[in-house]
């Protein structure tokens, strides 16, 4: 490695196999880099997100996170690969870490082969008003006929619109071009992503028992016109499952998502709740290795 390089490593998150799941660069050492030179990296890697870390000991460490369109205050997937990269290569020690970003404290935990992470519900907000829904999902190639329950806006460090539609609208879905604030009567969304969550939700109503759920995730105003795995949308919607009566005394839930991509994902989402309001979120899943290496620094 030459002086002024930066090392690397990408590996993919939420995936059964290598080449699945969602994608993540980890670049270490770039703690002095200017915020221009950290959305060069990213837009040069060109994933869904990018993160740059700084070890803190004791099981602790402190993250920046960058789609190529800007910065996030935190994120799933960036969250569990960036913590699995650290633990690889020996910056981390012991089953629970912490992580420090510009949302707060995240808890991360090993167990097995499989990582998960800890948030703190935000909202619901919400029901949103089925006109509102039915524009938007217009936008997405859909009609107010598959709209299958009430929509609500819900986070747990990142908010989402998370809407559940009919089976088959999942697959039929495409991205949309609008921030969520353009529609008229849209709650407040409080957060850079304006994310949108399309979910087919199949399992029984209200026992507390797994759900498996099919979802694409949109979020253009950051430059992700579509994610492969969306580990903090996953969140909000335990939130969702919880005020709507799916799970309102908490659950499991299996996400599948990716799969128009050629990207399948697996997220295993936990929520714990009680009479309809969630207390805390959980998002696991898997980190599989693809390559390691340095790049250079750039210009200022």
């Amino acid at each position: 490695m030459t002086t002024g390089d930066l090392s690397y490593d990408v590996v993919d998150v939420f995936a059964e196999t290598p080449y699945a799941g969602n994608q993540l660069a980890v670049v270490h050492g770039a703690g002095r880099l200017s915020d221009a030179q950290l959305l060069a990296i990213a837009r040069e890697f060109n994933y869904s997100e990018t993160t740059f870390p700084t070890p803190l000991g004791a099981g602790r460490y402190s993250v920046r996170i960058f789609t190529p369109g800007s910065e996030l205050p935190w994120a799933g997937h960036p969250t569990l690969g960036t913590a699995w990269v650290l633990r690889e290569r020996g910056l981390l020690s012991g089953d629970e870490v912490v992580q420090e970003c510009a949302a707060g404290e995240v808890g991360v935990r090993f167990a097995d082969d499989l990582v998960e992470l800890t948030a703190t519900p935000r909202g619901p907000v919400g029901p949103v008003p089925d006109d509102v829904v039915g524009e938007l999902l217009s936008d997405h190639g859909l009609g107010p006929e598959d709209q299958a329950d009430e929509a609500w806006v819900a986070g747990a460090g990142l908010n989402f619109l998370h809407v559940p539609v009919r089976s088959g609208a999942v697959v039929r879905s495409r991205p949309g071009g609008r921030a969520l604030t353009s529609y008229d009567g849209m709650p407040e969304v409080d957060d850079p992503v304006e994310g949108v969550n399309l979910v087919t939700i199949e399992g029984p109503d209200g026992g507390g028992a797994g759900l498996d759920v099919h979802a694409r995730v949109f979020a253009p105003e950051v430059a992700v016109p579509e994610d492969a795995a969306t580990g903090s949308a996953a969140a909000g919607l335990g939130i969702m499952l919880a005020v709507s009566g799916r799970l309102p005394d908490g659950g499991t839930y299996a996400i599948r998502q990716g799969i128009e991509m050629g990207r399948p994902s697996l997220l295993l989402g936990r929520v714990e709740a009680r009479s309809g309001r969630a207390t805390r979120c959980h998002v696991g899943g898997r980190v599989q290795p693809v390559a390691s290496g340095k790049l250079r620094v750039p210009p200022r």
